[in-house]
């Protein structure tokens, strides 16, 4: 389920928030790995306000949130839940994902448990962000069953595909040719569909769901 399912977007969402400021204690607990990336938060809403020409008191009426909370953000503090990250993203005609994501290695790997993170105020759901989807993209998304034994070796693909692999079961190397990274379920890595990559399978049964993003 995508944070905008659960958190109710637009005017219905911002209508169940309380416009008191600061989100902080009023969820359950982050991830391992922090929660929100706030730098990129803070980055990402400052440019986007911009973009749109809304001063922060506007932008801040809009969402249906304090100027207070919307200040602390765009400073890098504070602990924002899915409803007013979504609702700014509303404001700000931008997707929730593009809003929230931080910059991108060449290769990723998220495992399972890591990820910024995204709780709601009045329920036990967490959102983990794996990669967000650029402007103007085709993703494709396949389910992949494996059997040890022969590697599946792919030539590269054409100029500009990343693949994005989330192992479900089993265990397998997944990654560029030269370097891949072995998978255990709830792990994630992207990598440069354009070059020589491979797909192992180490364990019976071993399930994974990829998604290839053409640009």
């Amino acid at each position: 389920m995508a944070p905008a399912d659960q958190a109710g977007g637009g005017d219905a969402g911002r209508a169940a928030r309380s416009d008191t400021g600061s989100d902080t204690g009023r969820r359950a607990p982050s991830g391992p790995a922090g929660g929100p990336p706030l730098a990129a938060i803070a980055a990402s809403l400052q440019r986007e306000r911009r973009r749109a020409g809304l001063s922060l008191a506007e932008t801040a009426r809009r969402a249906g949130i304090a100027k207070s909370t919307l200040s602390q953000l765009e400073s890098a503090t504070g602990n924002p839940s899915v409803e007013t990250l979504w609702a700014l993203s509303v404001t700000l005609d931008v997707p929730f994902a593009q809003l929230v994501d931080p910059p991108r290695p060449r290769v990723q790997v998220i495992r399972a448990g890591e990820g910024p993170t995204f709780t709601a105020e009045r329920s036990s759901y967490v959102a983990t962000l794996l990669a967000s989807c650029p402007p103007h993209v085709r993703r494709d998304i396949y389910v992949v069953s494996a059997q040890p034994g022969t590697a599946r070796e792919s030539e590269p693909h054409m100029p500009g595909v990343i693949e994005h692999v989330v192992l479900s079961t089993g265990r397998a190397e997944v990654g560029l040719t030269e370097d891949p990274v072995e998978l255990r379920p709830g792990d994630y890595v992207s990598y440069p569909g354009d070059e020589a990559h491979v797909f192992r399978a180490l364990e019976p049964g071993t399930v994974a769901v990829l998604l290839s993003e053409h640009h």
